[in-house]
């Protein structure tokens, strides 16, 4: 299972987006105005924008937020502007991570997520060296115990979907960026309940850690890097045992 998805899944069963609500609006409100400023304010015609808004009211972020950033993307209202900036760099245990970030100052920025690399057992790498290792895909994850394997390989091949990654506890259904609103829609229409759906950049290869020690420090800078103002998303290509997950709880 690719690190993005399970690192998501450690977050939701920490309660961690619970306790910094706050921060999660600042970042979904930073997406929406950069979607409508590239794409425009329409989300039926916007699908970064879309699925921006759809993640905010996930979230239960009130309506008059969601308006008032697409109002600062399209110029309605006086807003920051945010630059879109990708760092790559390695974390511990050889770990490649892609940290995307929105920032009204790039040499602030990357200063911090630098810093952060280093601090926590990482280092910033120069353009390229990891993103080769990544494709955009669309991904929705399942609750192993909550489906059936046969049912949901039929329904999502038949939906448009690329693939079915079985995990220890989760099934990842895998598709192209430009299909998955189709696919997610064609799920939850069939009555398929997913816990987490988004467009990542998806490892085509995991780093297995087996280490406690190793896998305590990757997940302490992914948290780190996260928890930043200006990091949207942070990608990684580890793959943790459950049971060591598990202990670190």
């Amino acid at each position: 299972m690719s690190g993005h998805s399970k690192w998501s899944t450690i977050k939701r069963k920490k309660g961690a987006q619970d306790a910094k609500r706050g921060k999660i609006f600042s970042k979904l409100i930073k997406e929406i105005t950069v979607a409508a400023r590239l794409g425009g304010g329409d989300p039926g015609g916007n699908p970064r924008l879309r699925a921006a808004v759809e993640a905010a009211k996930a979230e239960n972020m009130p309506k008059d937020n969601i308006d008032r950033a697409i109002k600062k993307g399209t110029g309605e209202l006086e807003g920051s502007a945010y630059e879109e900036v990708i760092y790559e760099g390695y974390g511990p245990a050889g770990v490649a991570l892609l940290v995307e970030s929105l920032t009204d100052n790039k040499n602030r920025t990357v200063s911090d997520v630098r810093y952060l690399l280093s601090k926590y057992g990482g280092s910033m790498g120069e353009a390229g060296c990891v993103a080769w290792m990544f494709d955009k895909k669309g991904v929705i994850v399942f609750d192993k115990a909550a489906v059936d394997e046969d049912e949901l390989l039929e329904a999502a091949l038949e939906a448009g979907a690329d693939d079915l990654v079985v995990g220890e506890s989760e099934f990842e259904v895998l598709t192209e960026a430009t299909n998955f609103e189709a696919v997610r829609k064609a799920l939850e229409d069939k009555g398929f309940t997913y816990v987490l759906a988004e467009v990542q950049m998806h490892p085509k290869s995991t780093v297995r850690i087996e280490e406690q020690k190793a896998a305590e420090q990757v997940l302490k800078l992914l948290e780190m890097l996260e928890d930043h103002d200006d990091v949207q998303h942070v990608f990684a290509n580890f793959d943790i045992p459950d049971q060591i997950i598990e202990a670190l709880e």
